[in-house]
């Protein structure tokens, strides 16, 4: 089954690298150009995975990460922040409110993809053992 990843970020090149690179490795991608539309299509699309870049219009990647983690349909998704914000203060934050990785910019496709990976299969690892019990 194809993995579903939800990208929002305002900025278009950056938006169209991230979706060239995750559907490069075979992965479907969602994008959301402002914090309201990623919320809505958080909860509509059902993404296995959300790339948020913090600087956004409207509503700061900071409070979406905060809403996604308060709302039961989306706190268990794997969030990864990617910003251009990358002093320590910024990364603390971002994973204070919830997000499970913390990617500055610019980045390497290669390395994108890889905490994706790395990010998904933590969330398939973390529901084995409730397959199994269900099973």
């Amino acid at each position: 089954m194809t993995k579903k990843i939800l990208v929002i970020e305002d900025d278009p090149a950056t938006s169209r690298l991230v979706d060239y690179s995750l559907r490069h490795e075979g992965y479907e991608v969602i994008t959301a150009f402002n914090g309201l539309e990623g919320l809505r299509k958080a909860v509509g699309e059902s993404p296995d995975l959300i790339i948020l870049d913090v600087m956004l219009p409207g509503m700061d990647g900071f409070e979406i990460c905060h809403r996604l983690r308060a709302d039961a349909a989306t706190a268990q998704l794997p969030i990864m922040m990617f910003s251009a914000k990358a002093q320590d203060i910024d990364k603390n934050t971002g994973l204070k409110v919830g997000a499970d990785e913390y990617l500055a910019k610019p980045a390497a496709p290669a390395d994108i993809v890889s905490r994706v990976r790395k990010l998904l299969a933590q969330k398939q690892s973390a529901a084995a053992p409730q397959e199994k019990v269900s099973g």
